[in-house]
């Protein structure tokens, strides 16, 4: 009853006009961003804080919230209309979104990515209002063991996401994992796989990898495969979904949802990480799971739905805990120190308003989004009916803007070229996509962790599984690598 209390008061900040306006524009503001490869939030966000200086702290947040949670929802269009994901955390809606847009169900795929994103969103707000508190002890109970074991528990999600090779998709994941190491060692200063260049000693950056991987990649398969990958014209299809699309949509969604919401909650994991595994986790379970990456309606809700969630989710640590469990949170963290609140246990009894109105005003921001994108999903997926050569060219023009815009370096449009010929190669060669993305997300997250917990240990390796959370996770990600192969095993010997 406290909290439905609490949930009004919410209210009655998030309706004063004047929030009410800025969570439009933030949420409008965020799709758009969203839905352009190389912008992200963080950047949106960190150009939203001198904006928000002379607002009041609870309007600032609610503004910045709407433009966070705006660009994760608005980042599928790209990934399933041009195969370039607008943000990482919508990398996986790609794997089925792009298929579905060359079928000619590109308003579909559309349409349930905005349904998804809207159920994991609402799933995630109503999760943060009721047990954050709870929820911010067990992130707070995890440690670098727990965390390193998490990781790698992420990492077995390769079998899932690896079509017929289960060596072709630990490679990529190695491949992925070896290219999140290049650049200095922060702890040690030492140069890994620079090969003495200046530009590699602070890393490869993820989106130059994600587009060239998949949208470059892309482009050059479309140039040598000739006609036969052109877009279908004027084939956008029905928005609308059966009954029976429906309740195969039902079940993946909650689940992701609630996945998503708890991986959010997790300081480190996010959105990205979180649609991944909701992702794998639905390949899994599902009885038709050969078809994902192949345009099941599945592969988009799954991922859309936990990525939403976790970036409510993502909200826990942040205004409970005071720690930013991404760069994201952490830019939204300064703003807060910025307007003079700062996130911790004491701010649900210093600063209600601030808190209660930024979850009131995310209902608000989701509904917005919903009416907003859902009528104008054919006018968006009418960029499929754009000539062969132009299309192209829009791609190339999107992934080069992008890339360019995050250090203003030439030697990212290199790297970015570099990336689309192997993203090419491996597409050639049937080397799946999402292990290589999904080690280079963990890998650098796995070294972390791991060398924090042997520092505590004295280098004792036991420290991995004297821990019970660890040592359940590394059990379930030894069994979820262990049973695809003893289950193959099984069906060549009844054959």
């Amino acid at each position: 009853m406290e909290s439905f209390t609490n949930l009004m008061y919410g209210f009655s900040i998030a309706l004063d006009p004047i929030n009410l306006m800025y969570v439009f524009i933030g949420v409008f503001a965020g799709t758009l961003i969203g839905m352009l490869p190389g912008l992200g939030p963080m950047s949106a966000l960190a150009l939203m804080i001198p904006i928000t200086f002379n607002l009041n702290p609870a309007t600032g947040l609610i503004l910045m919230a709407g433009v966070y949670y705006g660009a994760i929802f608005g980042g599928s269009t790209s990934s399933i209309l041009l195969n370039a994901p607008g943000v990482a955390g919508t990398v996986a809606t790609s794997f089925d979104g792009y298929p579905m847009a060359q079928k000619g169900m590109a308003g579909k795929a559309l349409a349930i990515a905005a349904y998804a994103s809207f159920v994991g969103g609402t799933i995630s707000i109503i999760g943060l209002m009721f047990i954050a508190p709870l929820l911010s002890k067990v992130a707070v109970s995890f440690g670098p063991a727990e965390y390193f074991a998490l990781m790698v528990l992420g990492l077995t999600a390769v079998v899932s996401l690896s079509d017929k090779s289960l060596v072709k998709g630990l490679i990529a994941a190695i491949m992925g994992m070896m290219i999140s190491i290049v650049g200095m060692d922060l702890q040690t200063g030492t140069e890994r796989y620079t090969f003495g260049s200046i530009e590699l000693l602070e890393g490869i950056n993820f989106l130059v990898v994600a587009l060239g991987i998949f949208a470059l990649a892309e482009v050059f398969y479309m140039l040598l495969s000739g006609n036969k990958s052109t877009p279908k014209r004027n084939a956008i299809g029905s928005l609308k979904l059966s009954m029976a699309e429906v309740k195969d949509m039902a079940a993946p969604v909650g689940r992701s949802s609630v996945l998503g919401f708890f991986t959010g909650v997790l300081p480190g994991a996010g959105a990205t990480i979180g649609s991944f595994l909701g992702y794998s986790m639905e390949k899994r379970l599902a009885k038709d799971g050969d078809t994902f990456g192949k345009g099941n309606i599945k592969g988009v809700a799954a991922p859309e739905s936990a990525n939403n969630a976790a970036c409510g989710g993502s909200f826990v640590p942040l205004l409970t805990l005071g720690v930013p469990g991404s760069g994201t949170t952490a830019v939204l963290l300064g703003a807060l120190l910025v307007m003079g609140v700062t996130p911790g246990p004491m701010m649900l009894e210093q600063r209600p308003d601030v808190f209660w109105g930024v979850i009131a005003s995310m209902y608000i921001g989701n509904i917005f989004l919903l009416v907003l994108n859902l009528p104008l999903i054919p006018y968006i997926a009418k960029i499929l009916d754009a000539p062969r050569p132009l299309l192209l060219s829009l791609i190339l023009i999107f992934c080069m803007v992008g890339v360019y815009g995050l250090s203003f370096s030439s030697f990212d449009l290199v790297l970015l070229l570099a990336f689309g010929l192997i993203g090419l190669v491996m597409r050639l060669y049937g080397f799946p996509a999402a292990p290589m993305i999904l080690g280079l997300i963990l890998g650098a997250l796995m070294e972390e962790s791991m060398r924090r917990a042997l520092q505590i240990s004295g280098g004792d390796w036991s420290i991995f599984i004297d821990k019970p959370i660890s040592l359940v996770l590394l059990i379930i990600a030894a069994l979820s690598l262990g049973l695809p192969v003893v289950k193959k095993m099984i069906q060549k010997a009844r054959a």
